[in-house]
């Protein structure tokens, strides 16, 4: 069986890829606030996508009064639901934890705003906070550019009709969505190595950035 030569890419480098998404609110004039969170491994082998572990974990925020209406209304998370879960730091550690035999990368759907949340809990999770993403909306835009009605991940599923869970809005339901719209695009043959995937829509996260000194010391 002939191997396509992305799949054979990522074989040869023996990276899993991780899909994460954080489910989270903004409130006015403070940084946001995760209240859920889910990651899916993926391989490649033998041609194929073997799924690895997948994890899903509610996140209690310091003031359950963050979740809003609109938050209750779009994810179905409400504040008795966030009670009894873990605050972010112990969330976050125990997650990072599991991530020591890389190399990773980690796949998100619009994938700044997941690396905008992993540097802010930084402290918690070192290595994830350091783990390079792919965006699954660059490669989208990469391979259908002329799409009517943009490249967000409802708009997708509909164009390529990925039945959409009735949980949508959940972190492991829209990460297993994310997931069959990474397997239907690379599946394409399209992009032939990681680096051609890194190209189009490789993000370098914050906390993996050299900082340079302050030119006044």
């Amino acid at each position: 069986m002939d191997i396509p030569p992305l799949m054979a890419d990522l074989q040869d480098l023996d990276i899993t890829l991780v899909v994460i998404d954080f489910e989270y609110t903004t409130p006015t004039g403070r940084p946001w606030v995760p209240i859920e969170i889910a990651v899916q491994a993926v391989r490649a082998r033998d041609g194929h996508w073997q799924p690895g572990t997948g994890h899903a974990e509610l996140i209690r925020p310091d003031d359950l009064a963050d979740v809003t209406d609109f938050d209750i209304g779009q994810t179905g998370i409400t504040p008795a639901m966030l009670e009894s879960a873990a605050p972010a730091a112990e969330v976050m550690a125990r997650l990072d934890a599991r991530f020591v035999d890389g190399p990773y990368v980690l796949v998100a759907h619009h994938a700044p705003a997941e690396a905008r949340l992993l540097h802010a809990l930084r402290d918690h999770c070192p290595r994830l906070a350091r783990t390079e993403l792919l965006d699954t909306v660059r490669l989208a835009r990469d391979l259908y550019p002329d799409l009517g009605g943009g490249h967000g991940l409802d708009n997708l599923t509909r164009h390529l009709q990925i039945p959409v869970p009735p949980d949508r809005h959940r972190a492991m339901a829209d990460v297993r969505l994310t997931t069959k719209l990474l397997r239907r695009m690379t599946d394409t043959g399209h992009w032939t190595s990681l680096r051609h995937l890194r190209e189009i829509a490789g993000l370098t996260p914050e906390s993996a950035r050299p900082h340079q000194a302050s030119l006044f010391g």
